[in-house]
């Protein structure tokens, strides 16, 4: 049994097919005049092209928009927003006619470029020119591992295609060329990415600076590529996008589109790209396609006609994935209620209890530690999957017993991105977005500059990706400053909703992988140490469970109100407790706070807050072998902030610990200033 064809790729094609292709190409014009703001040019090039995909080959139900089994589509070219939002007007999703006129203005859900999260059948958020068609790359490749686990011969209870639009300028940007690479290498078949070859970019022609042979690029990746010249012949494109699906590649089909097409002065011009069109233009434009030319967002009747008859058959599909469901539940109900549980974002009960209590005393790196709470979770929960760029020797996030992800082995859970960090940030949110999937994927610390767009893609989106940053200080070492993260910390923790931790021993690994898995609504990142740490005695310290509350009291003053506190994160803890017995045998009390994460702490309540921090004691003193930058927040005015605010070097990390004076004495030093 397997989900039917006949309404998800209909080949159809409608009456009305032409009208609504002009309909859209004249909202497209509406919108940004309206606006006074917006991209016309490349929605109405691609006005017929949205339309066939949508009314002929898309599977999907806009009754139902989170459709597991849908078809995902995906509008790499976030200018073009206004087709996108005009065919989820048109074919029946809650976008209403109000919103169209309501584009890129406060509180609108038809914002300049789709976000995701805001409206219906967007499936990411797009604009940063890349991410989309990158990003497409997961989806396709999360729809193919959760195919290979959880169908069956009889049952393709999973079986969707990836579908994504793209331009000129995301070709152009580099993810791509990493993503692109990758999902050749992977042969991710059901990848189709359609290419708006319209030959202009902001600054005039594309050959100003783009000049390669782009299909032949993509033929070099492994991808299965097509040209077609008219944008407007329907049929020879549905008939492409055929083709491609019955390709055991990735495919990707160039379309020599004119921009602002039919426009008789903005038509394949730069202007096009950017700037709403004079009213004069826009009426001599509807006259040409026969469309009333005074009229503002004109839809007829005949055309929601056609968008209800779109939407019922998008529901006919989804009604026969249904009962091929019903059949699947009674035949394999504990895969159904597995697959069904992660579709729903839940975990399996006790999903942690193979997570290991590391012994006291014992000193480990926890990248290390990291590697084995991975394999931990990994055996509970399937839908954990990730790997590295290039760097799993030294990451440690190896899945153990599992293939590497391949055509040859699509139920893979080990993913080599090769030295591709942002077309692995990308892909990780692809795989999110998915849904159904847990991903994670590794490089150094120093390295998370590379993958910085997708990192905060994945923060505006709220995906669930987990990064896990090795190497995550002057700690590694001989290696010297190229590869000794110093600003990272600080400019990562300026993302808006990503959660960094920096677990301070292997206990702590084991909590925050348990917080990144249970989810934060946003991505986590993990920074984890090259070097060993102590693991510490939790019978004499603060449990390491406190990691959830972001900051916790580790070890406690001997003086019921303390005279200072040693605020540390990551390697730099165990730092404190040594500055920490220096200054107690003088007579101070001193409290030592772990804080793994500020993000944590910041969302604990008030009262726990100054539990953890009493605003009585103002003598604070934080320790972090980086950047300083945004230490106040925690040690107040009145507080002193340790760490590095230069480069590092190349020498054996306990010789630059005391060179750049990230010691406890230093510490113990800075502590009894501050209170004399």
């Amino acid at each position: 049994m397997t989900d039917s064809k006949k309404c998800g790729n209909r080949s159809k094609s409608y009456p009305n097919d032409k009208l609504c292709i002009d309909v859209i190409r004249g909202l497209a014009m509406d919108g940004p005049k309206k606006a006074n703001s917006g991209h016309p040019g490349a929605a109405m090039a691609l006005a017929p092209l949205g339309w066939t995909v949508f009314s002929r080959v898309l599977k999907h139900n806009p009754a139902d928009p989170k459709w597991f089994n849908r078809d995902r589509f995906v509008i790499s070219c976030g200018h073009a927003s206004m087709l996108l939002y005009s065919l989820l007007h048109i074919t029946g999703y809650e976008i209403s006619l109000d919103d169209l006129k309501n584009f890129r203005q406060w509180g609108s859900i038809t914002p300049g470029h789709p976000e995701y999260g805001m409206t219906a059948g967007v499936e990411m958020t797009t604009g940063p020119l890349g991410q989309g068609l990158s990003s497409a790359v997961g989806m396709a490749l999360a729809e193919r591992y959760l195919a290979a686990v959880f169908n069956r011969p009889d049952y393709k209870i999973i079986d969707h295609y990836t579908y994504v639009f793209c331009s000129d300028g995301d070709l152009m940007e580099g993810v791509t060329s990493e993503a692109g690479s990758l999902a050749g290498t992977l042969g991710l078949n059901k990848l189709i990415a359609i290419y708006d070859d319209n030959h202009i970019t902001i600054a005039g022609k594309t050959d100003l600076a783009f000049t390669e042979e782009r299909l032949k690029r993509y033929e070099a990746y492994g991808w299965h590529t097509q040209m077609l010249q008219d944008p407007n012949d329907l049929d020879a494109f549905e008939k492409a996008i055929r083709i491609a699906q019955k390709d055991p590649r990735p495919s990707i089909i160039g379309v020599r589109t004119t921009i602002a097409y039919p426009s008789p002065k903005m038509m394949d011009t730069s202007a096009s790209h950017g700037t709403p069109f004079a009213e004069e233009e826009i009426a001599a434009t509807k006259k040409i396609m026969g469309l009333p030319e005074n009229e503002k967002f004109y839809i007829p009747e005949e055309v929601y006609e056609t968008g209800r008859s779109v939407a019922k058959c998008g529901a006919d599909a989804q009604a026969l994935w249904q009962k091929m469901w019903a059949g699947y539940s009674r035949e394999y109900p504990e895969l159904a209620k597995q697959l069904d549980m992660y579709i729903e974002g839940r975990l399996p009960e006790n999903w942690d209890k193979d997570l290991i209590e590391f012994e006291a005393g014992k000193s480990v790196a926890t990248r290390v530690s990291s590697g084995k709470v991975i394999n931990a979770i990994a055996k509970r929960i399937p839908i954990l999957m990730g790997g590295s760029a290039d760097l799993e020797p030294s990451t440690k996030t190896l899945i153990d017993g599992s293939a590497s992800q391949s055509k040859e082995a699509p139920e893979g859970r080990n993913i080599h991105f090769g030295i591709r960090e942002h077309g692995m940030g990308a892909v990780l949110n692809g795989m999110a977005l998915h849904g159904a999937m847990i991903p994670y994927g590794a490089t150094f610390l120093v390295f998370s500059d590379y993958m910085r767009g997708a990192v905060r893609l994945a923060a505006l989106m709220g995906t669930n990706a987990v990064y896990v940053w090795t190497h995550d200080s002057i700690g590694l070492g001989e290696d010297g400053p190229t590869h000794q993260p110093v600003e990272h910390l600080a400019a990562l923790r300026a993302i808006p909703n990503l959660t960094m931790i920096r677990p301070c021993d292997a206990n702590e690994v084991a909590e925050a992988w348990k917080v990144a898995v249970e989810g934060v609504g946003g991505p986590v990142g993990l920074a984890l140490t090259r070097q060993n740490v102590p693991t510490l005695d939790r019978n004499k310290y603060g449990a390491a469970s406190g990691l959830k509350q972001g900051a916790y009291i580790l070890s406690e003053a001997s003086a019921k109100v303390p005279q200072v506190i040693l605020i540390g994160t990551g390697s730099e803890v165990h730092i404190c407790l040594e500055a920490q017995a220096e200054l107690e045998a003088e007579g101070i009390a001193a409290r030592v706070v772990s804080m793994p994460s500020w993000e944590l702490f910041a969302k604990q309540s008030a009262e726990y807050r100054e539990s953890v921090l009493p605003s009585a004691v103002t003598a604070r003193v934080s320790v972090e072998a980086g950047s300083t930058f945004g230490w106040m927040r925690w040690v107040g005015e009145k507080g002193c902030a340790v760490g590095l605010d230069r480069f590092g070097a190349s020498a054996p990390y306990e010789t630059l610990y005391e060179k750049f004076a990230l010691t406890a004495s230093n510490v113990a030093a800075k502590a009894k200033e501050l209170l004399h």
